[in-house]
């Protein structure tokens, strides 16, 4: 599936309080999700270099246990206010085998991380609530244009939230090179073990 994707992203304080808010405004919990991204770049680095990149996502349902495999390749970010970038998505059976093949094509593994995410619908967007090894606690409102995501960041309080433009990759990479922190997959209790 080809689309443009088009989000906000805050770093984010209070989850509690913003669950809260979006119960009160009608929205629709979804799913606990634990996520491992496996981000992977030729030896060059020539994605990340012409600001794209390529993921292997495993996507497992806390609830149900059910786990879904998707490979994402993101194009570079159009200039504006949103994060905006096209984005190409398929699913796989099979991680190792995903990994396999990327890796045979010239684009082996650079990182991989687990995040927590809570996935929420209001109105015509996704309001995920995500937790980075690391990083701490974020909220990405993705929706279908500019106007549905600055409307429900509006209905949320969030307006006056300064927005990122880094993803998730580039924040931790950075982080881990300024504390010299050269592990290959980063755990969800990474913080607890570095402290």
């Amino acid at each position: 599936m080809n689309h443009i994707e088009i989000e906000a992203k805050m770093r984010l304080d209070d989850v509690e309080t913003l669950e809260a808010r979006l119960t009160a405004l009608g929205a629709q919990r979804v799913a606990v999700l634990h996520e491992t991204n496996t981000f992977f770049d030729t030896g060059e680095h020539t994605l990340k270099s012409g600001d794209r990149g390529l993921r292997v996502r495993v996507e497992r349902d806390v609830a149900t246990g059910r786990s879904t495999v998707r490979i994402t390749h993101k194009g570079p970010r159009a200039h504006g206010k949103l994060k905006t970038r096209p984005e190409g998505e398929l699913t796989a059976d099979d991680a190792q085998a995903a990994a396999k093949l990327l890796g045979a094509l010239g684009f082996p593994p650079v990182l991989s991380f687990e995040k927590l995410r809570r996935r929420w619908l209001l109105d015509d967007c996704r309001v995920e609530l995500d937790r980075v090894p690391y990083l701490g606690d974020f909220v990405e409102i993705e929706g279908p244009s500019d106007q549905a995501v600055l409307a429900v960041r509006e209905k949320l309080g969030l307006s006056n939230a300064p927005m990122l433009q880094t993803s998730y990759i580039a924040m931790l990479s950075n982080h881990m090179r300024e504390r010299g922190i050269t592990a290959t997959h980063v755990t969800l209790d990474a913080d607890e073990a570095s402290a």
